[in-house]
């Protein structure tokens, strides 16, 4: 769809439309839709972004808990979203060997845990064996970080989701 055409649309098609840009959080479309008219798919994404940062810790928090784990057991069960599926399984996250499913298993296990939240990350351009890396090394980070780190990631997955979306 084009930019323009998303511009024109009224807030509740907007927020229909780009709801599931932030995993089961159509909460910051609709904020965003205020700000219309987007120059660009890159304004827009900022809108969205600006959104996020704005929102309390609290609220930041309950964003990063609508993702699904990697290769959890939503995706077990096929119950991700049909982006999810789409991101977790050109990573090779939905072939996974019985070791590799294990240590995920586990690093999930941990990370929740330790954070409170799951691991996020932009799977885009990963492997099973590069996702499987960057966990074990953020596992060990304090929760300052990872917040940070994975409202980062969830932004660098919005924009791939808003890119496959929309023109400008």
């Amino acid at each position: 769809m084009k930019l323009a055409d998303v511009n024109a649309l009224d807030e509740a098609q907007f927020v229909a439309m780009l709801g599931g840009v932030f995993e089961h959080s159509p909460w910051v479309a609709q904020r965003a839709a205020a700000q219309r008219p987007f120059a660009s798919v890159a304004a827009l994404h900022a809108a969205m972004t600006g959104v996020v940062a704005r929102a309390g810790e609290d609220e930041q928090v309950t964003l990063l808990r609508a993702h699904p784990e990697l290769a959890g057991r939503a995706a077990i069960r096929g119950e991700l979203s049909a982006d999810s599926t789409s991101e977790q399984s050109g990573a090779g996250l939905t072939a996974c060997s019985p070791e590799e499913y294990a240590a995920l298993t586990d690093l999930n296990r941990r990370y929740n845990a330790t954070f409170g939240f799951p691991f996020i990350l932009a799977v885009k351009g990963y492997d099973r064996a590069g996702v499987i890396r960057e966990f074990a090394r953020r596992v060990g980070h304090d929760r300052a970080t990872e917040l940070a780190e994975c409202l980062a990631q969830v932004a660098r997955i919005a924009r791939f989701r808003l890119d496959a979306l929309i023109t400008d």
